[in-house]
């Protein structure tokens, strides 16, 4: 890489680059050497490495209860991909009837469920309608930017306030 230019009727010799006189009186000032490259400057203070957060923690209204009468409350739910909500649209029970969707989707982003070995959608199928209907929600939260309300300011007195924007059922606003 060519780090100086060649004056206009400068010898272009090395001792012309380097500084030392050379022949002729073109030449009145020495041509300082080109400053050595400064040390690449940090990278300014990375903000805080944002991480993105796939899974959210949430409690049942009521609970699922098991087989064995154990409810179990507390669970986690991941955040969908594209493939969770295009494979159950796949799943013959919901072409059959299309409300089962939720079943098939909440089965597959509910990753805990108390302390129940796996959840699946014949979980979900068995769950109280609250349950279900929370859930729902809850899923239209986590995959809307994480929540469904939006800050806004009244026209009137510019106080901000937020409003809910979600819709009752999964897939509606």
């Amino acid at each position: 890489m060519r780090r100086t230019a060649a004056r206009a009727g400068a010898s272009a010799g090395a001792g012309a680059i380097m500084g030392v006189a050379g022949p002729g009186p073109e030449q009145t000032a020495p041509v300082p050497s080109p400053a050595p490259d400064p040390a690449p400057a940090p990278a300014a203070a990375p903000m805080a490495q944002q991480r993105l957060r796939t899974e959210f923690p949430f409690e049942l209204p009521r609970g699922y209860v098991d087989e064995a009468g154990n409810v179990h409350r507390e669970g986690v739910m991941r955040l969908a991909t594209a493939r969770d909500e295009l494979i159950p649209l796949r799943d013959v029970r919901v072409q059959e009837n299309p409300a089962y969707l939720s079943v098939v989707l909440l089965g597959r982003v509910i990753t805990r469920l108390g302390n129940l070995p796996m959840v699946h959608d014949g979980i979900v199928e068995n769950m109280f309608a609250s349950d279900l209907a929370f859930l729902q929600d809850f899923y239209r939260q986590v995959n809307a930017e994480g929540h469904t309300r939006a800050a806004v300011e009244c026209p009137h007195c510019s106080e901000p306030f937020e409003v809910e924007l979600g819709g009752s059922r999964l897939g509606e606003s």
